[in-house]
């Protein structure tokens, strides 16, 4: 670095005309030693705007920095996040169909014969013009097969209804076979693929979810 001089002695360069008029004034300026009050107030004013706006400008610049780094971390987990959430709705899928099975499997064994009640009146209509009706289910009491054969007959079903015990079935489990169809009711077949279209469910809903973004995932915060 090169040191300028204090001050430049002898520097006579003004040029003045024939008549003493000047042409060209000096160029030197002498630096100036001291200051009024007011003046060196202004001088301090002066700084400390700029110190301010040098501060501001490193703040807004360590903030773009961290703002960066910030999405930087986001980008990285978002797979990472989508991978938790999905297996959230997996486990929460299973716990509800666990639920489920138990609140059913407690219900059928009060009433073993609701699911064949309910399959005799949606069924109504395509059994009451068939001659015959087959019941295959497991062990009835007397009272059961009365309240079957009376709710057989208010659907307008006036065949014959036979019934054949099945030891091996599950409970609440029946078979109706008559003359134009047949229909069957298993509790732990119902489950499996209550099971199987969940989990179809779930691989689609993986498949076609929205992306996580930063955006998406900061919507609605303040």
């Amino acid at each position: 670095m090169t040191l300028q001089p204090l001050s430049t002695p002898f520097a006579f360069d003004t040029e003045f005309d024939a008549s003493g008029v000047v042409v060209h004034a000096s160029s030197f300026r002498p630096t100036k030693r001291s200051y009024a009050p007011l003046e060196v107030d202004a001088l301090i004013a002066h700084a400390r705007l700029e110190a301010r706006t040098e501060a501001l400008a490193e703040s807004a610049n360590l903030q773009a920095m961290a703002l960066s780094a910030i999405g930087q971390a986001l980008d990285a987990a978002i797979p990472a996040l989508a991978q938790v959430a999905q297996a959230h709705r997996e486990q929460a899928a299973d716990l509800a169909l666990s639920a489920a099975r138990v609140v059913a499997a407690s219900a059928l064994d009060r009433f073993p014969a609701a699911p064949l009640q309910a399959a005799l009146e949606a069924l109504g209509q395509e059994i009451d013009a068939s001659p015959r009706l087959v019941i295959r289910t497991g062990d009835l009491d007397d009272a059961t097969r009365a309240r079957i054969e009376q709710l057989c007959t208010d659907a307008g079903f006036s065949g014959v209804v036979a019934f054949r015990n099945e030891p091996a079935m599950p409970a609440a489990a029946f078979q109706l076979e008559w003359a134009d169809g047949r229909a069957a009711f298993d509790p732990a077949e119902a489950f499996a693929r209550i099971g199987e279209a969940l989990n179809s469910a779930l691989a689609a809903e993986a498949g076609h979810a929205e992306a996580l973004t930063p955006e998406t995932s900061l919507e609605g915060r303040p």
